[in-house]
């Protein structure tokens, strides 16, 4: 045995099924022969990480050994080969290296199938956030046309539900402040709107009310949130006020002091 390799016996010999004079043989033989040592290494690696689920990546020198195997399988190919009554030795290096290309195609596939997975969820949790927000709206519209005043500013209310609210809301709301006969709801619906004085619509519903209410109180409102935007429209209708006879004097006074900013 000293003068050959053991490369055959390494598996048995890493596995402790060998009998102890093969064992103390084959542990002479590796003191002196680099090659099996190197082998013994190679397969101590590849167990131990099947043992702690890691796919190794093989040395050159295994590879090279694999394809070399391989080749010579291709070249056996299509030639008669004789029965023999020997049980023909098992390619252990062949083995490992497939069942680690084994073990990483899993690893991969869970890892893709997690990623996929993870997508899916994300994709329900949009939806059922979506489905959420479109139960709210058909609430808050309902609401908002409901007889009880109550009911209709709980509507409106529900606006702090929506960061970017659509068409939809913001014409159910300036509805509310143009039309609703109660000053409270006109009220409450006014600074619901006026939280979007970026919006375009905003600002010419806005300039609608002004045209429009008679609340002393809602008229001071959205006067001073007009000027604070600087929205340049509003002007007219506030020298419109000023005209009128019906509109309060304090309103007039803070009409003539606000208005030079707009013009």
């Amino acid at each position: 045995m000293e003068n050959e390799h053991v490369l055959d016996l390494i598996p048995e010999y890493l596995d402790g099924s060998l009998d102890n004079e093969t064992m103390k043989n084959i542990q002479r033989h590796l003191e002196k022969c680099p090659q099996c040592q190197q082998e013994v290494k190679e397969m101590e690696a590849l167990l131990k990480a099947f043992k702690n689920d890691v796919v190794p990546v093989p040395s050159e020198r295994l590879k090279s050994r694999f394809e070399e195997a391989l080749e010579a399988e291709k070249a056996a190919m299509g030639k008669v080969v004789p029965l023999s009554s020997k049980t023909k030795k098992y390619d252990w290096a062949s083995s490992v290296l497939k069942i680690a290309a084994s073990i990483a195609l899993l690893v991969a596939s869970f890892q893709m199938g997690s990623v996929f997975q993870q997508k899916k969820i994300d994709q329900e949790l949009a939806e059922l956030k979506d489905e959420n927000l479109n139960m709210k709206q058909t609430a808050m519209l309902s609401l908002m046309e409901n007889q009880s005043a109550s009911k209709r500013i709980q509507g409106v209310a529900y606006i702090d539900e929506f960061e970017n609210p659509d068409e939809a809301i913001i014409q159910a709301l300036a509805n509310r402040l143009l039309n609703d006969e109660n000053d409270n709801v006109r009220l409450t619906a006014f600074e619901a709107l006026s939280k979007y004085t970026s919006s375009e619509t905003v600002k010419h519903v806005l300039i609608q009310a002004l045209e429009k209410e008679k609340n002393p109180s809602i008229q001071v409102a959205i006067i001073q949130t007009l000027v604070q935007i600087q929205e340049k429209k509003a002007a007219e209708p506030m020298k419109k006020l000023l005209e009128n006879e019906d509109t309060q004097p304090f309103i007039k006074e803070q009409i003539k002091a606000v208005l030079p900013s707009l013009t």
